[in-house]
């Protein structure tokens, strides 16, 4: 692992002040939601809009699209954290039944076999089924996180080891370098959200 860090950051030396903005904000987004820091999705927002145009240009066209969806999770992140539903102040963190992981995650196995079987005949789209269930797994870790569910962070933790690979093929040094922060910071955002959910009133 410490000869790869050290190979990023070698690389980094040639991104583009896009790509360190995007990246900023990124690790921004995260540290703030392992706070459950609500301007966690302000920093979402901003950095999204970036990637799009980064990956577009990578030829990473479904994570793109995944940013597209990121930011309109950053809109909804924000409001339901601000909100928390009709019943309580503030979204609570909680965990939701295995059946419900199990079929998400048999729709996302269908889906980026769907969409990697379009992709590699109809585009130049590189790595189409990777690249394709890394989107549809964000898409509901996303959704989890908006929602303040616990098992987030499991999922984020098999798309982020991935997309570390996948950027770092696609010449996204200072990118493949925040995944790699991000595999370190996944454990504390569990352990704290961990802590948080054992720390309310009998559900």
């Amino acid at each position: 692992m410490s000869a790869l860090v050290a190979d990023l950051a070698a690389e980094a030396r040639a991104f583009t002040p896009l790509e360190a903005v995007a990246v900023l904000l990124a690790a921004a987004y995260l540290l703030l939601a392992i706070r459950e820091n609500i301007w966690c999705w302000l920093c979402a927002a901003i950095s999204t809009a970036c990637y799009i145009a980064l990956f577009i240009d990578a030829k990473l066209y479904m994570e793109s699209l995944l940013n597209v969806f990121y930011f309109a999770m950053a809109v909804y992140g924000w409001l339901a954290w601000r909100n928390g539903g009709r019943e309580r102040p503030a979204l609570p963190v909680r965990r939701w039944p295995l059946g419900w992981h199990v079929a998400a995650n048999a729709a996302v196995v269908a889906l980026a076999g769907a969409s990697g079987f379009w992709l590699a005949a109809h585009s130049d789209a590189a790595f189409p089924y990777i690249d394709s269930w890394t989107t549809y797994a964000a898409i509901w870790a996303t959704f989890l996180v908006a929602r303040k569910v616990l098992e987030n962070w499991w999922y984020w933790f098999v798309i982020d080891a991935i997309s570390v690979l996948l950027y770092w093929q696609r010449d996204l040094p200072l990118t493949t370098l925040l995944f790699v922060a991000y595999l370190l910071l996944i454990p504390v955002g569990l352990a704290r959200w961990t802590r948080s959910w054992r720390a309310q009133p009998a559900r």
